[in-house]
C-alpha cells in the first residue's frame, strides 16, 4: 500500500527544506506529519504514542537548530519517527522495523541526523553532555546540543548521574523533560508527583512565561547583567513555588512548563533558549498518542499496538483456525499469581514493564505484592536482593538485553550473598523487529560465569512453570529463567507443577550418528528439524540440557559416549554459551569429538521477525537440518573410504 505524505511535507526531505517554510506553516507541516506517522504504522506496525506526542516538538527542534551541526539526542528512541522522516528518509519510512529495512531507533550508521544509537532508556543526557564537553574542546562554542528525555526515563539512575555532572561542566547543554506521564505503562514514583506539582501551579505558570525570553535578551547586555538576573529569577522561583529547586540545585535553569503541541510558542522558547549560555531544562507537557482519540485514551494499548485500521481504530489480529499457544510472558504473568497464592513470600517486581512482562496481572490480583520501580534495573536488583535477605522469594522480571543494566548488583548483591533472587529474563534470544537493543543474545554467557547463580532455560510454557516453581524452594539461591519474545508451543500448558532436579537434562529422541544438544525453547526447531530428517532416513539423537549451570554432567557423558559428532543450539552468543560449555566439558573429561555450535555470531543482529533472523544465523530447523545432513554425509564418505 502506497502511503502519500500531505503537500507541505512532500516538499521537506531534510530540516533545511523545513526552513524554508514560514513559522505560520508549522502547524500545518506537523499536522501532515502526524498524519504520515499514522498511515504509515497503521500498515506497517511499529511505535506509535510516543512519536505522536512529540510531533510539534520535532518539527520546532529541527526548525530551529542547525541540525545536524547542532546535535539532537533522543532518549530511547521510541519517539523519533518524525525526526526521522524529517531527516532524509520519508521516502524510505514505510520499511521501518522490516526485515533489511531501517531501525525503528535512531542509528549512527543510518543517517548522520542521528547522533547517538539509542534502545535502552535514561542515555541521552550522558551522551549529549559528552558531545557538548567534546565541542567545548574543539572550540565550537556556537554548537547546541539537546537531549530530549521523557519524565519515565528520567526516573533512570543515568538521567540523575548526567544531570549531577553536567550541572557542574556549565557546558552548551539544553535538556528538554518530554512530560506525558507516561513511558510504555504509567510513571511511577515521587518524581512523577514532582512534576505533577509544578504543571498544576497556576501562580508558577502565570510567572514563567515570559522569563526565557526576558533573560534571552538580558543576556546580550553582559554577563554581570546575565548573572544579576539568574539570581533574581531563581529567588522568584523558589517563592512562588515551593520546592521549585530539584533541577536549578543540580546547576539547571529550568524553563516551562510549556504547551509541546503549540509549535509555534516551542519555535519561539526555543530561540530564546539557544541564545542563553550553560545547562538549561525546558519542561514540556505533552499528550501521548497526541491527535489520535484511542491513543490518547488508552496510552498502553498504543504504545505499540501492531496493524491497525486508521479510520476505525480496530486492531487487526489473525484469526486462527485453532487454539494458538500463549504468549510466554502470560504464562509467566499467571504462573506467579498461582505460586504466589500457595507461597506468602513471593514477591514480584518488575522496572517499568508490568505490562510488558505480564506482572501487570499479579499487580492487579496481588497490588501490595507487586512492585513497578521504574526505570531503574539496578534498584529492582538490589531491592530484590534487600527482600531475600528478610526470606521473601523475589521474582526480578527483567528483559534479557535490561538485565545488563543490573549486571553488578546481580554479581555483587545477590550472587555473592546466595540469596534467592529468581531472575525471569523475558525476550531472551533473537527478540524481532526492535533490533540489536533489544535481542537477549548474552545472558547464557554472562549467567553462567557467575558463581552460585542456576542457570536455566525451558523448552516451554510447561517446563517454564515448572521451572518457576522449582526456583522457590527453600535453599535455592540465585535462579536464572530465561525465556523468549512471542507465543509458546502448547495449547493446554496449565498442568500441576512439580520441582525439577537441579543440573538435569533430558533425551527427546534417542538416534543414530549425530547427536543434537540444545537449551531452551530453540529446542522447537531441533524437533521440527529431526522430524523432517527421520522422513529423509536420518535418525539423529536429541537432548534438551535445560540447565546451562550445572551443567547434566550424566547426560553429557552418554553423549560422548555414543556420538562423536553433536550439534549445539542455542538461541544465544556463540561465545561463552551452551556450546561453549559443552566443549569446556568434553575438554576437561578427556573426550575428542567433533562438535558444531550454532547459535548468534559475533556480531550484532539487526532487526526483522524471528524465523528470518534465525534462518540468517543458520540456526532454524532447516539449518539445523543442514548441518545433521552435511555430518552425516561426511560420515558415510569416511566409511566407505575406510
Amino acid at each position: 500500500m502506497e502511503v502519500q505524505a500531505g503537500k507541505l511535507l512532500q516538499q521537506i526531505n531534510y530540516p533545511s527544506d523545513l526552513k524554508k517554510f514560514n513559522e505560520e506553516d508549522l502547524p500545518e507541516i506537523s499536522q501532515e506529519l502526524r498524519q504520515y506517522i499514522i498511515d504509515i504504522v497503521s500498515v506497517n506496525g511499529g511505535h506509535f504514542g510516543a512519536s505522536l506526542g512529540v510531533v510539534e516538538l520535532t518539527v520546532a527542534l529541527h526548525y530551529v537548530l542547525n541540525t545536524p551541526y547542532d546535535q539532537l539526542v533522543w532518549d530511547v528512541g521510541h519517539q523519533a519517527y518524525g525526526h526521522k522522516i524529517l531527516t532524509g528518509r520519508r521516502e524510505i519510512f514505510y520499511t521501518n522495523r522490516l526485515y533489511k529495512g531501517i531501525s525503528g531507533f535512531p542509528k549512527r550508521a543510518e543517517s548522520i541526523y542521528d547522533t547517538f544509537g539509542v534502545g535502552h532508556s535514561s542515555t541521552s543526557i550522558s551522551a549529549a553532555l559528552g558531545m557538548a564537553v567534546a565541542s567545548h574542546r574543539k572550540g565550537e562554542h556556537d554548537r547546541q546540543h539537546v537531549a530530549v528525555i521523557g519524565d519515565g526515563a528520567m526516573t533512570g539512575g543515568m538521567a540523575f548521574e548526567a544531570l549531577n555532572h553536567a550541572g557542574i561542566e556549565n557546558s552548551n547543554l539544553l535538556v528538554i523533560l518530554n512530560d506525558n506521564c507516561m513511558s510504555i505503562d504509567p510513571n511511577v514514583g515521587a518524581l512523577k508527583e514532582y512534576l505533577t506539582n509544578i504543571s498544576t501551579s497556576r501562580s508558577y505558570n502565570r510567572f514563567r512565561d515570559e522569563v526565557s525570553h526576558i533573560l534571552a535578551k538580558i543576556s546580550a547586555l553582559g554577563p554581570d547583567a546575565f548573572q544579576i538576573a539568574k539570581k533574581l529569577e531563581k529567588s522568584i522561583k523558589g517563592t512562588i513555588l515551593k520546592n521549585s529547586n530539584l533541577f536549578e540545585s543540580l546547576q539547571f535553569r529550568y524553563f516551562g512548563p510549556v504547551d509541546g503541541h503549540n509549535v509555534k510558542q516551542l519555535v519561539k522558547v526555543l530561540k530564546d533558549l539557544r541564545d542563553i549560555p550553560g545547562p538549561k531544562l525546558l519542561h514540556c507537557i505533552t499528550v501521548k498518542g497526541k491527535g489520535y482519540a484511542l491513543a490518547e485514551k488508552d496510552q498502553t494499548v498504543w504504545h505499540a499496538p501492531g496493524l491497525f485500521d486508521k479510520i476505525t481504530g480496530e486492531i487487526k489480529k489473525p484469526v486462527y483456525d485453532k487454539p494458538k499457544p500463549p504468549k510466554y510472558q502470560d504464562v509467566f504473568g499467571e504462573t506467579i499469581i498461582e505460586l504466589a497464592e500457595n507461597n506468602p513470600k513471593i514477591i514480584g517486581i518488575t522496572p517499568a514493564m508490568p505490562s510488558g512482562s505480564s506482572l501487570n496481572l499479579m499487580m492487579k490480583a496481588m497490588p501490595e505484592r507487586a512492585f513497578d520501580v521504574g526505570i531503574a534495573e539496578q534498584h529492582a536488583v538490589t531491592f530484590s536482593a534487600g527482600l531475600a535477605t528478610q526470606g521473601m522469594v523475589p521474582f526480578c522480571n527483567i528483559y534479557s538485553s535490561f538485565m545488563q543494566r543490573g549486571y553488578d548488583q546481580m554479581v555483587h548483591d545477590v550472587a555473592i550473598q546466595k540469596l534467592n533472587v529468581v531472575f525471569c529474563l523475558d525476550r531472551a534470544g533473537l527478540a524481532g523487529a526492535d533490533g540489536p537493543t533489544h535481542h537477549g543474545a548474552y545472558d547464557l554467557a554472562y549467567m553462567r560465569c557467575i558463581p552460585n547463580m542456576i542457570v536455566s532455560a525451558p523448552m516451554n510454557e510447561e517446563e517454564l512453570r515448572n521451572l518457576m516453581f522449582t526456583a522457590q524452594q527453600e535453599n535455592m539461591g540465585p535462579f536464572s529463567i530465561r525465556y523468549p519474545r512471542g507465543n509458546g508451543v502448547m495449547v493446554n500448558w496449565q498442568k500441576p507443577m512439580k520441582a525439577l532436579p537441579i543440573g538435569k537434562g533430558r533425551r527427546i529422541c534417542d538416534g543414530e550418528e549425530v547427536a543434537i544438544l540444545t537449551i531452551g525453547t530453540i529446542g522447537n526447531e531441533a524437533v521440527k528439524a529431526v522430524q523432517t530428517l527421520n522422513q529423509e532416513g536420518i535418525y539423529p539423537a536429541h537432548y534438551d540440557l535445560r540447565f546451562v549451570k550445572p551443567l547434566d554432567e550424566e547426560l553429557l557423558h552418554e553423549v560422548f559416549k555414543k556420538f562423536d559428532q553433536v550439534i549445539t543450539v542455542e538461541d544465544g552468543c556463540l561465545q561463552g554459551g551452551m556450546g561453549s560449555a559443552v566443549i569446556e566439558f568434553m575438554a576437561d573429561k578427556g573426550y575428542a569429538a567433533k562438535v558444531v555450535r550454532l547459535g548468534i555470531p559475533d556480531r550484532f543482529i539487526e532487526h526483522g521477525e524471528q524465523p528470518e533472523l534465525w534462518a540468517e544465523c543458520g540456526y532454524d530447523a532447516a539449518s539445523i537440518s543442514t548441518q545433521v545432513k552435511k555430518l552425516a554425509v561426511k560420515r558415510a564418505t569416511q566409511t566407505i573410504a575406510s
